[in-house]
């Protein structure tokens, strides 16, 4: 290995280090029992309600609106979102676990498709990029909340799984987009960017102070819940059973999103090629900490979805490191 390339390894270790040890942090106090599990909830609502929405509003503001409303950007993520969806539920039912029924499958097909992109990958990928990051992070969030999830949720009641059925899910799926505040802080800064809008001072530097507390806290966060979650799930479980959707989620979906943006720009569509190095580091993120609830709410295999999102997450280290040394 040449110098300069063990330099460039050690400069991209040195930032994503330490967003993956304050996962490993929260994951040791909720195993070790030094953060008990009822004050989880507590962090989840801090996050989710306050410090992401302000990190979220604060860049959207900072980003031009052209960046955020990228036709071509959202198109080629979407049809990613969508292929992605369509082959995790044909390796789950066709393929390494046919046992598995419509609702166990579309959850893994969520788990494989939507990355940790609010907890983590905004403000990894603007401490790597630039603030420049964010405007592709933040559509990339938009489309995984409203199309991906809306999706996954609604191929899960084919089979009639649990109790929900098919009218019920999508209430409850548009439900969670209208209760969701990451959407409406995406949608006020962007509102903000278009318009020229800057808040009050004082109001803008108590944004600014839960913005900074919303990486921190959120990586925190989500070592607290895959602890959680696997104390939760103590059977033991086939390998083939997750290991290939942890590997869809890694390495496919990356690809699958690299090969269709140059695709696109072959075409002659106006994508800008650093929008879609963010957005392929995007794909490479591990999975979203927050689909084992939604699992357990619709009575999917939640066990199953833990050891996804935990392996994605551990292994991601390295496998997110080599993604931004190859693209950046």
């Amino acid at each position: 290995m040449q110098p300069w390339t063990i330099h460039v390894v050690l400069r991209i270790l040195l930032i994503t280090f330490p967003f993956f040890s304050l996962v490993l942090c929260g994951y040791v106090a909720a195993r070790r029992g030094w953060l008990s599990h009822q004050a989880i909830p507590g962090l989840n609502t801090f996050v989710l309600y306050f410090a992401l929405p302000c990190m979220l509003y604060r860049f959207g503001a900072g980003t031009p609106i052209n960046q955020l409303l990228n036709a071509s950007l959202i198109g080629v993520y979407m049809l990613c979102a969508v292929l992605m969806v369509a082959l995790a539920v044909a390796v789950t039912r066709l393929g390494l676990q046919p046992q598995k029924n419509w609702n166990d499958a579309s959850f893994g097909a969520l788990v494989a498709s939507f990355p940790n992109t609010g907890f983590m990958g905004v403000p990894l990928l603007v401490a790597l990029l630039g603030a420049k990051a964010a405007g592709p992070a933040i559509v990339s969030i938009s489309v995984d909340m409203i199309l991906t999830s809306s999706l996954c949720i609604a191929l899960s009641r084919l089979d009639g799984a649990g109790t929900l059925g098919a009218s019920a899910a999508a209430r409850m799926a548009l439900k969670g987009v209208v209760n969701n505040p990451l959407p409406w802080a995406i949608a006020l800064g962007g509102l903000a960017s278009m318009a020229d809008f800057v808040l009050p001072k004082p109001i803008m530097s108590t944004v600014t102070l839960l913005a900074d507390a919303a990486s921190p806290v959120a990586l925190f966060t989500i070592g607290a819940v895959l602890a959680r979650s696997q104390n939760n799930s103590k059977e033991r479980m086939p390998l083939k059973d997750y290991v290939p959707i942890v590997f869809i989620k890694l390495l496919v979906h990356p690809v699958l999103l690299g090969l269709l943006g140059l695709a696109a720009i072959a075409l002659g569509l106006p994508l800008d090629r650093f929008a879609l190095t963010v957005v392929v580091l995007v794909a490479a993120l591990p999975s979203a900490s927050n689909v084992v609830i939604l699992a357990e709410r619709f009575n999917a295999d939640s066990g199953r979805i833990a050891r996804i999102i935990l392996l994605s997450t551990v292994l991601a280290f390295f496998s997110f490191s080599g993604a931004v040394a190859l693209l950046t």
